[in-house]
Order: structure tokens, then sequence, then C-alpha cells
């Protein structure tokens, strides 16, 4: 990513359905009461009953699909999917399913700059489908140091095996938050940065040698703020402009949906952007890192050189930033496997 200069004064694979054809009845011969024989037709079914039974049978294949999921990751016999009681939430919540097992992980999910929670909306609906319990965490984007410090504590709170997901700068976030949990089983890093100690998002991945960002300091509004975890209490809000969101962050999606992400944006204070990482929970934490390949907001080989260093399970996808909307099969495929080694 190009270092920013600032002041405040500045795939997803298709699932294919096939549904029973619905035949018409060939007239058939019946014996009247008297002996008589007669032609009887068996009435057709009504276009509002061929609705009906469509519906039913696009449950029951999206019902096979997620039991499918579950017998992937988790080796049991699954005959149905059970019905989800999710609920998604723009900022910090939990979702539980109706049921589900005592050994299965929470799944924790952090949002990073420019976004907010209700990204996860179809993981959180998958997850707690397959009886996941899964929490949401509003990241504040107020700094490195104090953000990582809030989850956390939200951490601290969690009994049992948790997998840990950072999405951008979540991922920052989560690679200093979960030291000192033990019960952080696993990290997960969707199109996220992955922090050595004394980096900042400024200066992990210089232009010239990870190309690819389409982010820079003439595509910000800089908004001057109040901000206690900034030095001297001074900071400036970073917002991307609305004529440059879908091709930095959203370029997969359709433009109302990235002018809606673009408009409900969470700005990252220029603090969050500067301030260095402490020791990363990745060098004692597996990890896995799914690698977007038409990111514009992070440099493709960036992050294929964040993950090389941290000895990651590796995937990639063909994906702008905002992969967790456009491509949720894919983080939900790679969180689903860091949650089966737990």
């Amino acid at each position: 990513m190009e270092s920013l200069v600032l002041t405040s004064g500045d795939c997803a694979q298709e699932h294919s359905e096939v549904f029973p054809r619905f035949q018409r009845h060939r007239a058939v011969p019946v014996l009247h009461p008297k002996g008589t024989r007669m032609s009887h037709h068996v009435p057709q079914r009504s276009s509002e009953a061929r609705r009906h039974l469509t519906t039913r049978y696009r449950r029951q294949a999206l019902a096979t699909t997620v039991a499918a999921l579950s017998l992937l990751v988790s080796g049991l016999t699954v005959a149905s999917a059970s019905s989800a009681d999710a609920t998604a939430k723009s900022g910090e919540g939990v979702a539980t399913a109706s049921s589900y097992g005592s050994t299965k992980p929470t799944i924790v999910l952090v949002h990073g700059a420019w976004a907010d929670s209700s990204g996860f909306d179809s993981e959180i609906t998958t997850l707690t489908r397959l009886g996941y319990p899964v929490v949401t965490i509003a990241n504040p984007l107020r700094s490195l140091t104090g953000d990582a410090a809030y989850v956390h504590a939200r951490l601290a709170t969690i009994s049992g095996p948790i997998v840990l997901v950072g999405h951008s700068y979540g991922g920052a976030v989560i690679t200093n938050a979960a030291v000192g949990v033990p019960n952080v089983k696993a990290l997960v890093y969707v199109a996220a940065f992955s922090l050595a100690e004394g980096e900042s998002l400024a200066t992990v991945l210089p232009s010239d040698q990870y190309p690819g960002s389409h982010l820079d300091s003439r595509k910000l509004d800089v908004v001057p703020v109040a901000n206690l975890q900034a030095p001297g209490g001074q900071d400036a809000d970073l917002y991307i402009k609305p004529a440059n969101f879908a091709d930095i962050f959203a370029g997969d999606v359709s433009e109302q949906e990235a002018a809606l992400e673009a408009a409900t944006q969470r700005p990252l204070s220029s603090t969050a952007y500067t301030q260095a990482s402490g020791t990363p929970a990745w060098v004692t934490i597996p990890s896995w890192d799914l690698i977007t390949l038409d990111d514009h907001a992070i440099s493709p080989a960036g992050q294929k050189f964040m993950a090389g260093r941290m000895h990651a399970h590796t995937e990639t996808v063909q994906s702008a930033h905002d992969v967790m909307v456009s491509h949720p099969a894919a983080v939900d495929r790679i969180i689903l496997e860091a949650a089966a080694t737990t």
C-alpha cells in the first residue's frame, strides 16, 4: 500500500439446482360404478401449486448444501441442515443456532476499516445454520493498540475454543488482540493485514515492492477529529471518497451495493493507520489466509508476502476487497477449515 501523507488540513461458485419436472398426466381409464369404462383426467397441478413445490425444492437444495459443508469439515453424517436462528447486526453482537454441539468453537468476526459487522451477514447466517456460535465485534478503528485491547477484552469473556477472523485492518487488530488468550486456537485472515512487530499499515507494503493497491491520499476525505488515543488528542478520520469506493473496495458488487457500502463506511483514524504493531499472535497460533487476487485496497502480492512469512494455510479467490460480501462462500470455507482443526 502506498504510504499516505495526511494532515488534518488535507468466486462465487454458483450452485446449480435440479428440480423435478412437473409432468402432464394422460387420461387413464377408470371403471364407472355400473361397470362402464370412462376416461378420467387426473387434474394437472396449478401454477400456484407448482410455485409452492418449486419453493419447497429450493429450500431442500439449500439445506442439502449446508449439510454437505458440515459433513466436509466435521466428518459427521448429516441428514439435513438445521434451521437458522441467526441474527446479523451492524455492530457487536452474538448469533446462536437453535442447537449446536458444545465442542464447536466460537467464531469471532472482526471487521476492518471502511466497513462494519453487517458485511459478515451472509457468513453469520451460514455458520449459525451449521451450529457454530458466532460473535461479531464492533472494531473502534481509533488506534491499533486501543482497538486490539478492546477486542482482547471481549475475547476474555468467551469460554471454549475460538476461531478469530479479521478482515482488512481487522487482521492487524486480531494479530495483537489474540496475544495472551489461550483459547484462541486459529487465526483467519480475510483480505487482511498480518503485521510483524514494529510494522504499521503505512509501512508494511511499500508500493514499489508490492503494487496493486489503488488507495492513496488523493482518494481520501480527511476530517479533523478529537481522539484521546492519538498523540495530543487530535487526529484525522479517513474516508474513501464515494467516487473511488467501488474501484478500491467493492469492485465485484453491483453499482447500488457499492454505493450503499460507500455511504455506510466507518472511517479509520490516521492514528490506527500509522501506529506500530506489537508482538504478533501468529507466531504461536496457527493461521489461515484468504488472499483476494483482484484487491485494489491491499496489494495481492503483499497479501502473499504476509501469508508466507507466517506460514499460513493459504487460499486464493478472484475477488475485490469486500470478499465477505461478494464471495461469502470462499470466506465460509476457510473459516470452516480452520474450525475443523480446533
